[in-house]
């Protein structure tokens, strides 16, 4: 009886000198994988969010943006393995890759064996987790790739810091944030005890996005502790 085929892991490659893509697929393909390319950092975001890859190899000199860029920009929704293969070798480029998601720095030239290892470490300690680039609840949409924010189908326009406090809050819908996390994680360490911004900032998030701010039924408060956004059903 023939064994079932497993489905070939599927990995991503953005980089744009077309040369080392095509060494990267030669190599990746041998090993077993499925390999979509991109050479830029748009594509490979736009690649990354329909292609769902097992594992990404992100250069950072793109033509269009930093790769630290789209390592954070990945990082908003997806946890999945991203080894980066630079020329850069300085310690502070390493650092602010690591420090911003990545599970590995390559520097190039590199040898095909070593990186191949490195690939294999990095899905071992990735812990699988269910993925979705766009949060519901209720009447309202977050696109967390393209960074869309829409009520009742109708696009609201946030600022940076209102769209950075709502996608932490999307990030742990349902779950109660203190005070003090809110601050650290969107505006800094500096800033955990300024609560009177994230005041503030509730109260835009309420006026754009609730259906009546003095009676929000989508971030709450939890007195005393911090806040919390409802999972609802289609409104």
């Amino acid at each position: 009886m023939k064994e079932p085929t497993s489905k070939p892991m599927v990995a991503l490659v953005i980089d744009d000198e077309i040369q080392l893509r095509r060494l990267l697929r030669l190599n990746l393909e041998g090993a077993g994988y499925r390999v979509f390319e991109a050479s830029s950092g748009q594509e490979g975001l736009a690649e990354a969010a329909q292609r769902r890859p097992d594992l990404v190899m992100l250069d950072l000199g793109l033509p269009d943006m930093d790769g630290v860029t789209v390592l954070k920009r990945l990082r908003e929704w997806s946890r999945v393995p991203v080894i980066v293969l630079s020329v850069r070798d300085r310690e502070a480029d390493k650092i602010a890759a690591l420090d911003n998601g990545a599970d590995d720095y390559v520097t190039k030239p590199f040898s095909t064996g070593e990186l191949l290892a490195r690939l294999r470490t990095a899905q071992r300690h990735v812990q699988p987790a269910a993925e979705n680039s766009i949060f519901h609840s209720g009447n309202l949409e977050v696109d967390l790739v393209k960074r869309v924010v829409t009520l009742k189908k109708a696009e609201i326009k946030l600022t940076a810091t209102e769209y950075a406090l709502l996608r932490l809050f999307v990030q742990h819908a349902g779950k109660v944030l203190t005070q003090k996390h809110i601050m650290r994680e969107v505006w800094g360490p500096n800033y955990e005890g300024q609560t009177h911004y994230l005041r503030v900032y509730m109260s835009h998030l309420r006026e754009k996005l609730e259906a009546d701010p003095a009676k929000p039924d989508l971030f709450i408060t939890e007195p005393g502790i911090g806040y919390r956004l409802v999972v609802k059903g289609e409104g």
